[in-house]
């Protein structure tokens, strides 16, 4: 089949300079659920009809399998489609879709296709208790015969509690000729695309119809309220699929998944958690309060403390992390790491039982296991052009407000002083200290305030 995909609007109840279909919901572009949404039916063809905005929109979403169609003037949902033609195949019916309808499932839209055939055209309708602002689906002994917009609608038509959501499967050889006789003889003074509904009549061919599972598929952005709507219906949903996965969510009105969030057994996450990109939890982990998650692998057991902020980053097996812990990309933790408050960790590998209990950096550092890493300690990897990295091996023990000027090795079972500035690598199993001798000045006095 071919697909088209409506996004030249404007928007403007958006009030933004951004092009509708580009405002996020769930951290992904409207139009990218859209896409999405179609390569899961395999289309032959995928055409994006954009207008507004300029070439923000093909900038976007540009991909290989995806060709662009300028709509300028906009005229109309019928002119829009027809901008298309050039990239349809007249041998395979042509699915029409909207950008801003980014709800939409795989499911619903075969049963369209299904219901299509190859030589019907079928509208995806639903019935609504207030229709208002919606094109009214006319039927005649119980076969569709035309669309009717609200603005051209008599009273008697406005009564019509079915309406068209706009998306609908033709036969594209018919869809072609039907597209070439629209006129924009209307209220709105558009091409209409529902206007080829009559042409399809006269020709002899059917219309048919199918509904979504649910009328949220349905649902169009046309402003910030809309989208705000939408996302928590999204979001609803992502709870919903989590509990029946047997995830435990301590309030499924406060998570939040912009993408793909996968949970083994027993998993429990606390509420207000932020989850993007693709997010693996394994079986066990404990995800707490208010806890910011972005392309992470947490393995069985892990246990993530209110607050932290992880990214790009892989953590073992009974790890215990936070609270307050930021996890940068390229962290890389195994297994019974503890990583505490206010520690940050970047670019570094740690291995087993090694522990940075509070207020530690460890940027650029390959970590052995059974580390302890003191509080206030930190790797100065980074001289102010080039990064450079630590080397920490098995068994150290680094005492508290230590500075490791990379690049520089501590050997295996070595031992920091509390307060070291360690600028050249440190002997395994010894003691190292750098530090000024302490002394007292017996005679020293306060300097009193000189009085005026």
């Amino acid at each position: 089949m071919n697909v088209v995909i409506l996004a030249a609007g404007m928007g403007k109840r958006m009030h933004s300079q951004m092009p509708k279909v580009l405002h996020r919901l769930a951290g992904k572009p409207l139009l990218a659920h859209v896409v999405d949404t179609a390569r899961l039916l395999s289309p032959a063809s995928l055409t994006i009809i954009y207008g507004h905005g300029g070439e923000t929109v093909p900038q976007a979403l540009q991909a290989a399998d995806i060709a662009f169609a300028k709509q300028e003037p906009q005229l109309g949902t019928g002119h829009a489609v027809l901008q298309a033609v050039p990239h349809l195949r007249d041998d395979a019916p042509t699915l029409i879709l909207y950008g801003d309808v980014p709800l939409t499932t795989a499911t619903s839209l075969q049963r369209l296709l299904d219901s299509a055939g190859t030589d019907k055209l079928s509208i995806l309708t639903v019935e609504l208790d207030n229709p208002t602002g919606y094109g009214r689906i006319v039927r005649e002994h119980g076969a569709i015969v035309r669309i009717v917009e609200q603005k051209d609608a008599t009273d008697a038509e406005r009564a019509i509690r079915e309406i068209n959501t706009g998306i609908m499967v033709a036969p594209t050889a018919k869809l072609k000729q039907w597209l070439a006789t629209l006129s924009d003889d209307n209220a709105q003074r558009e091409y209409y695309l529902t206007d080829i509904v009559a042409r399809a009549v006269a020709d002899g061919v059917q219309v048919v119809s199918a509904q979504p599972d649910a009328i949220a598929e349905t649902l169009g952005v046309n402003s910030k309220v809309q989208l705000a709507e939408l996302e928590r219906i999204y979001q609803r949903q992502q709870a919903t699929a989590l509990l029946e996965h047997g995830v435990t969510l301590a309030d499924p009105a406060r998570i939040d998944v912009r993408g793909a969030l996968s949970c083994g057994q027993d998993v429990a996450i606390d509420v207000n958690c932020v989850f993007e990109g693709k997010v693996e939890l394994e079986e066990g982990v404990s995800i707490g309060a208010h806890c910011v998650i972005k392309n992470a692998r947490i393995a069985k057991g892990a246990n993530i403390k209110p607050f932290c902020h992880i990214e790009d980053a892989q953590i073992g097996a009974g790890a215990q992390i936070g609270p307050y812990a930021r996890l940068r990309p390229g962290t890389i933790l195994a297994e019974d790491v503890h990583i505490g408050n206010f520690v940050e960790v970047k670019n570094s590998q740690i291995a087993a039982h090694s522990k940075a209990n509070h207020l530690a950096y460890v940027g650029d550092a390959t970590v052995g296991a059974r580390v302890n890493i003191g509080a206030g300690t930190i790797t100065c990897n980074y001289d102010g052009v080039n990064k450079f990295r630590t080397v920490i091996e098995d068994d150290v023990f680094i005492g508290s407000d230590s500075q490791l000027v990379a690049p520089v090795t501590v050997g295996k079972g070595a031992t920091l002083g509390a307060g070291t500035t360690l600028t050249r690598d440190a002997a395994a199993d010894k003691l190292t200290v750098s530090r000024a001798r302490q002394v007292t000045l017996d005679h020293w006095k306060r300097p009193a305030k000189i009085k005026t």
